[in-house]
């Protein structure tokens, strides 16, 4: 006859002792107590105070995620800032429920505490949040850095101590729960062994019996916690056909699962864009990633027109077109590893927005340059959204080893690829390949926008004149203001070298606002001996985004005393299309001033006649381009033709720029130019030059034009 076990650690134990009954029960009962609070401790350890543990450890990931947000955020132009904001609220959000969520899941007093202190601290990161996007928002770049530094970083990091504060206590309390639950099942262990004591006779079959049917799976459930404390998920306990022990086993397999499948959840939202499942930013520049064999080249691709896309046909259209890059150039990119063109293991990642980095291993720049044919064949099918068709186009940057062929961090690479790509954008090509003289040149420019506040303050700048002449005439009407610098340093600096990253950076309102001092004390100074005599100035793009321009232009000229139709301010066609509905506002508001405005290098934008009809200007200037040997080109008579009959029609002066040969001016005199301006009149003018040039012209009456 085969004796059978009993399922229960309390029957086996009550079998075995027979006539000790009572005291075998209450050893038993000992034994099951605690055997039940491991089981329920267990159950609850997996599914709530892990989960506490995980949503403290997501907290202090978030508060570190939002203050690189931040960072982007203040360094991102403004075309991209919408995403970056969305990035930073959406942190933003996570943050208040996970604190919500902790304030109503937490037991311990200390802790409690603790989240009192990191509330508080959330209450003054948001003061510092809202102040330092009002910096932002109101393109004080230098205000803006101050306040992340002086407001926003210190409050993240009070927030990153508190959070700290609670990861740490939580993992104490962690600790000790897995320290009691083993503390029990060593007295477990103990009792068991005593009892066994006490029947001498069954001492050692019982001892045998027991320890093989009950001390070694609760051994096992003993190591199985520990590898659980350890991180190992992936060991699970199996069944022993003791149903206490297997409850147990269970729950702690169930705790294995669960923290298992949030860490996972945690790396994949720190390391996976949630768009197209590629590897991010983050991913692509882990401290541990260096360039190889496998990988000596970086390809970063940016998605033009996005904003465009987003703005017109929605975002849900722009999601569609990342989407469908990413899985083309993922296909193109399998390709090519497969095909041998590069190497295996490529990596494509999703930075931000339209912007895709490869970074890969090849042997040559020519197989880069037939990756990127293939990626060019691979966009160049619409892709579909709404029932609309949407073209994608690419411009790239590559960087890759150089001449030198040094390994280099990721970081180094991408960031070479983005200069490149910046180069490829200002030279209107479709990629361009990383140069040392790229980098030179930066850090010029840079240190160009640096000295140019420098350069307002200390009157390194000048304003140099070049008049416009009456065709009908012949005589002078006014003159174009234009901005020279003469650096104590490096010398001349040309305007094309500095304008246009002034207008990048903000700098260039400086420079409006300079130049129009020095328009209005001019005008001031010509108030007796030159009254016919007008000054324009240019106005920027970031001017003309400004609410305050023109009350500041208006202050201006009420404490200067000039007569506002003295002082033109001239826009460029495509610094008003920027923004059509702001800028046409914001030129009504000037013309109640009184002054004159003029459309500035007509025909290289994009404006059309419904928005001139609403445009309170008195001037249109056709740009050079469309001057420059006019009289040999009977298409471009025609073209300017056109845009003088347009002009006259909406009641405007028409003025040809660039005229430089009596050919022109004969030309644009015929086809009913009303003004000139160039250097067949006069060059630019500055100094003595500009007061001999003053001095020549003839005491009458104003020109007519």
């Amino acid at each position: 006859m085969t004796l059978t076990w009993p399922k229960r650690i309390g029957r086996r134990l009550a079998l075995g002792f027979g006539a000790l009954v009572t005291l075998m029960l209450l050893a038993l009962m000992q034994a099951a107590v605690p055997l039940k609070l491991v089981g329920e401790g267990a159950e609850r350890f997996a599914t709530q105070d892990m989960q506490r543990l995980l949503r403290v450890q997501a907290l202090s990931l978030q508060i570190e995620g939002v203050g690189v947000s931040f960072i982007r955020l203040l360094n991102a132009p403004r075309d991209t800032r919408v995403a970056e904001y969305a990035d930073v609220d959406a942190q933003n959000r996570r943050i208040d429920g996970i604190i919500d969520a902790l304030g109503n899941d937490l037991a311990d007093a200390e802790q409690q505490e603790t989240l009192r202190r990191l509330v508080a601290c959330r209450a003054i990161y948001a003061d510092a949040f809202i102040a330092t996007v009002d910096e932002i928002e109101g393109n004080n770049a230098e205000a803006a850095a101050r306040a992340l530094a002086e407001q926003v970083n210190p409050a993240l990091k009070a927030m990153l101590v508190e959070s700290n504060a609670l990861l740490s206590r939580e993992r104490q309390l962690v600790e000790d729960q897995l320290a009691n639950a083993q503390s029990m099942l060593g007295r477990i262990v103990w009792i068991m062994a005593g009892a066994s004591a006490l029947v001498v006779a069954l001492a050692a079959w019982l001892g045998w019996r027991t320890t093989r049917s009950v001390v070694k799976p609760l051994a096992r459930l003993e190591t199985g916690a520990k590898d659980i404390a350890a991180g190992n998920y992936s060991h699970l306990i199996d069944t022993t056909g003791l149903q206490e022990v297997d409850r147990v086993g269970a729950a702690l397999n169930t705790m294995a699962d669960t923290v298992a499948e949030r860490e996972r959840q945690i790396s994949r939202l720190a390391f996976e864009d949630a768009l197209t499942g590629l590897p991010n930013r983050a991913a692509l520049l882990q401290p541990d990633q260096t360039t190889t064999a496998h990988r000596n080249t970086l390809a970063l691709l940016d998605l033009a027109r996005l904003k465009v896309v987003n703005e017109t046909l929605g975002y849900p259209t722009g999601d569609s077109l990342i989407s469908a890059l990413a899985e083309r150039t993922n296909t193109v990119v399998r390709g090519a590893a497969a095909d041998g063109l590069i190497s295996p293991e490529p990596v494509l990642a999703r930075l931000a927005g339209g912007t895709f980095a490869i970074w890969f291993g090849t042997l040559n720049r020519h197989n880069t340059q037939t990756l990127l044919e293939q990626l060019e064949r691979a966009i160049s099918a619409p892709v579909t959204c709404g029932g609309q068709q949407v073209d994608m186009n690419l411009v790239v940057g590559f960087a890759d080893l150089g001449a030198s062929g040094m390994p280099q961090t990721a970081e180094t690479l991408l960031r070479n690829a983005e200069i490149a790509l910046h180069a490829a954008k200002r030279s209107a090509q479709t990629h361009a390949w990383y140069s040392e003289a790229q980098e030179a040149a930066r850090v010029g420019h840079l240190g160009l926008v640096t000295d140019l506040r420098a350069a307002v303050a200390e009157s390194q700048l000048q304003m140099w004149l070049q008049p416009k002449f009456s065709l009908s005439t012949g005589e002078a009407i006014g003159a174009e203001a234009l901005v020279r610098w003469q650096h104590p340093v490096r010398g001349f600096v040309s305007p094309a070298e500095f304008v246009p990253f002034a207008e990048q950076t903000g700098h260039i309102t400086l420079v409006t606002q300079w130049m129009l001092q020095q328009a209005v004390a001019t005008l001031a100074r010509w108030a007796a001996p030159y009254p016919h005599l007008s000054i324009a100035v240019n106005v920027s793009t970031r001017d003309l985004q400004d609410p305050g321009f023109a009350l500041r232009v208006k202050d201006m000229v009420s404490a200067s005393g000039i007569n506002p139709k003295r002082l033109r301010l001239e826009i460029t066609e495509s610094g008003l299309m920027e923004d059509t509905r702001q800028s046409i506002a914001l030129l009504h508001a000037l013309n109640e001033i009184g002054l004159p405005l003029s459309i500035d290098d007509f025909g290289t934008g994009y404006s059309s006649l419904a928005y001139l009809q609403q445009m309170p200007v008195t001037e249109l200037k056709i740009d050079r381009s469309f001057i420059d040997k006019v009289d040999a080109s009977p298409g471009t008579q025609r073209l300017v033709q056109a845009m003088v009959d347009m002009g006259h029609g909406l009641g405007l002066m028409v003025t040809a720029e660039g005229v430089e040969t009596e050919a022109e001016r004969a030309t644009i005199t015929s086809l009913g130019c009303d003004v000139m301006q160039g250097y067949l009149g006069s060059r630019p003018l500055h100094g003595k030059a500009l007061q001999d040039w003053l001095d020549r012209l003839p005491s009458s009456d104003p020109p007519q034009v």
